[in-house]
């Protein structure tokens, strides 16, 4: 699927991985490098490679990037699940810390659509870093961008 701001492809180097970026760089989202993601049972699964520049002082995963890897994440699901094309905002997005987390492993936040309505898109997910070390928990609500007006 391709829409003017978005890419959402199959990726090449991952097969039964979809590639979801912007297609302008120089964007929030080209500091976490490029997503990959595909739904399984209902749960949208999304990864990031941390590298150097994602750590902080002690080598691990910067908070701030995981809280930044989960609000993309939370996007990303909704796109996969296909209940949004397009630019939407974050209402609200609730984060518990429950571990650290490892540069160079793959992050992988594991998304689940609660509920949608005409407005809003309600998720929840865990933040994971094989062999299935539980980083995070959290909650959050999308809101759908407006219908143009006519």
């Amino acid at each position: 699927m391709k829409d003017g701001l978005f890419v959402y492809e199959d990726d090449p180097d991952a097969p039964g991985w979809k590639r979801y970026a912007l297609r302008e760089s120089g964007r929030f989202n080209d500091f976490l490098g490029p997503l990959r993601i595909r739904v399984e049972d209902g749960v949208a699964r999304i990864r990031m490679q941390p590298l150097a520049q994602h750590s902080n002082l002690k080598d691990n995963v910067h908070g701030g990037v995981v809280l930044g890897f989960i609000d993309l994440a939370l996007f990303a699901a909704a796109r996969a699940f296909e209940i949004l094309n397009g630019p939407a905002l974050t209402l609200d997005l609730s984060t518990q810390f429950i571990g650290g987390s490892r540069i160079d492993e793959p992050l992988e936040a594991r998304v689940e659509l609660l509920r949608e309505t005409g407005r809003l898109i309600f998720l929840r997910g865990l933040i994971v870093q094989e062999p299935e070390a539980l980083v995070a928990s959290f909650s959050g609500t999308i809101r759908k961008p407006s219908a143009p007006a006519t």
